[in-house]
C-alpha cells in the first residue's frame, strides 16, 4: 500500500509530519547558531543537496530491477496465479468472518487482496482491497460505521503474512547489499509472528471462535512453515548459518520465478509479451516515486545534519542500555514510528539509515525488517473506509497498530537472532 497519500484523514497526518520534520531541523540550526555554531547553515545545505542526489540515484538505479519484478509478476496475474492462491485462502476467510455468507463477492475478492500482499504485489492489492471494502459494504447494516468483517479484514490485511518481499530485497540490492535476499527467511518469520496475534486478538473481540478445525489447520500450516524454516537455518553451525539461509532464499526465489514461468505458460500465457508490460509499469513505478524519496529523505537528511536525528538516537540508545537492551536496534526506531502513518516515508527513512550505516549494517537490517513486515495502517483505514464513507471505525486502529506493535517487535527480535 504505498500509493500517494490523496484521501481525506491521511494526507493532513503527513502534511504535518513532513514540515514538522523541517521547521524542527530549521529551529534546531538557529539554537545552534546562537550557541556560537554558524558553520551548520552550510552543513544542512549540502546534506539537502546530496539528499536529492541520492534520492535520483536511488530512484533510477531501482527502475531496473523493479522492471525484473514487476516483469514475472504481470506472468502472475495473466496466468491467473492470484486466483490460485484465492482459492486456498477462501476457506479461512469464511471462518474468521462468519457474517460473510458463502459464496459472496467479497471473498474472491479479500482472498485476491491476501494474495497479492504475500507476493508482494502492492500495486495489485489496492485495487483488490477497495474492491473487498466495497463489497463487504453491501453487508453492513450501518451506512458509517465499520463491520467486524470490514474491521478483520483491514487486521488481516495490515498484518499479512509475505510470502515473497520482493520490495525490500530491491532497495537492498539498489543500495548494493552483498546479501539482498538475506532478509528472505527472518522476514517471513517475522510477518507471521506478527499476524498471529493481531488475528487472535481481534477474533477476541468479535467472539469468534478460533478452535475450529479449518482455522486450527491453517494456523497449524503456518507455524509449521515458520518451524521449518528456522530449523533449516539452525540446524548447521553458526559459522555456516548466514551462508545456509542465503542458499535457502535465493534457492526459494529462483523456484518461484521458474513456478510463475511454468504456470504462465501451461495456461498459455505470452510470458514474453506479458513480461515487458509488466517491465513497462515498473520503470513508470520507479519514476514515480521519486518526488516521494526527495521530499522525505530531504527532511531526514536536515534533521541528522542539525543533530537532532542522531542525539534523539543517543538518548534512546541510553535508555535501552539503562534497562539493560542492546541499543542497535535504536537507528532503525524512525522507520518503525513513520510507517502507520506513511509508507513513502517509512521508505525514505529505511533509505537514509541504509546510506548512513551502510546498507548490510545491524541498523539497516533492522529497518529492512521493519519495512516489509508492517503496514501502513492509518493510509489503510483513510483509503479502505473513505472508499464506503466509513467514519466510525471503532476499534480498527487500535487493533491495526497493535498488529504493527508486534511486528516491530518481532522484527528486532529476529534481526538480533539472525544478524546480531
Amino acid at each position: 500500500m504505498d500509493q500517494p497519500l490523496r484521501h481525506a484523514g491521511a494526507v493532513p497526518v503527513l502534511n504535518q509530519l513532513w514540515a514538522g520534520m523541517i521547521l524542527l531541523s530549521l529551529f534546531a540550526a538557529c539554537m545552534q547558531t546562537l550557541l556560537g555554531h554558524p558553520d551548520i547553515w552550510p552543513t544542512m545545505g549540502k546534506a539537502l543537496f546530496e539528499s536529492a542526489k541520492f534520492s535520483m540515484d536511488v530512484a533510477l538505479g531501482l527502475a531496473g530491477i523493479m522492471c525484473l519484478w514487476m516483469g514475472f509478476f504481470a506472468i502472475a496475474e495473466q496466468s491467473g496465479l492470484i486466483q490460485v492462491f484465492s482459492r486456498l485462502i477462501s476457506p479461512l476467510l469464511r471462518r474468521l468472518m462468519p457474517e460473510v455468507p458463502h459464496g459472496h463477492p467479497s471473498l474472491g475478492s479479500m482472498s485476491a487482496t491476501m494474495a497479492a500482499n504475500m507476493l508482494g504485489l502492492d500495486n495489485a492489492a489496492t485495487p483488490f482491497g477497495l474492491k473487498a471494502m466495497i463489497d463487504l459494504q453491501t453487508l453492513n447494516k450501518s451506512d458509517n460505521t465499520a463491520s467486524n468483517a470490514q474491521i478483520m479484514f483491514l487486521v488481516i490485511n495490515t498484518a499479512s503474512v509475505v510470502l515473497l518481499p520482493v520490495t525490500v530485497m530491491m532497495y537492498r540490492q539498489q543500495m548494493g547489499s552483498a546479501d539482498p535476499a538475506a532478509v528472505f527467511l527472518p522476514l517471513l518469520l517475522t510477518s507471521i509472528a506478527g499476524t498471529i496475534p493481531a488475528v487472535i486478538v481481534t477474533a477476541h473481540i468479535q467472539r469468534i471462535k478460533l478452535l475450529d478445525p479449518v482455522i486450527i489447520a491453517y494456523g497449524v500450516g503456518i507455524v509449521a512453515l515458520g518451524m521449518l524454516l528456522w530449523l533449516c537455518a539452525f540446524a548447521v553451525p553458526e559459522a555456516e548459518r548466514s551462508a545456509t539461509m542465503s542458499a535457502i532464499s535465493n534457492g526459494i526465489l529462483m523456484l518461484a520465478i521458474a513456478g510463475i514461468l511454468i504456470h504462465g505458460m501451461l495456461n498459455q500465457v505470452p510470458v514474453y509479451e506479458a513480461f515487458i508490460e509488466g517491465a513497462k509499469e515498473g520503470f513508470h513505478t520507479a519514476i514515480k516515486i521519486l518526488p516521494y524519496l526527495v521530499a522525505m529523505i530531504g527532511a531526514i537528511a536536515a534533521l541528522r545534519a542539525c543533530g537532532l536525528l542522531t542525539a534523539l538516537e543517543n538518548l534512546v540508545a541510553r535508555a535501552a542500555t539503562a534497562i539493560g537492551l542492546d541499543p542497535g536496534f535504536v537507528p532503525a526506531l524512525p522507520t518503525a514510528f513513520m510507517k502507520p502513518f506513511s509508507g513513502s516515508a517509512a521508505r525514505a527513512s529505511m533509505l537514509e539509515v541504509m546510506q548512513h550505516y551502510g546498507v548490510d549494517s545491524f541498523p539497516a537490517t533492522v529497518a529492512s525488517m521493519v519495512q516489509g513486515s508492517t503496514e501502513t495502517t492509518f493510509y489503510v483505514m483513510a483509503v479502505y473506509f473513505g472508499s464506503v464513507g466509513i467514519t466510525r471505525v471503532r476499534y480498527a486502529a487500535g487493533v491495526g497498530l497493535f498488529a504493527d506493535f508486534t511486528a516491530i517487535v518481532a522484527a528486532i527480535y529476529f534481526s538480533y537472532v539472525f544478524f546480531g
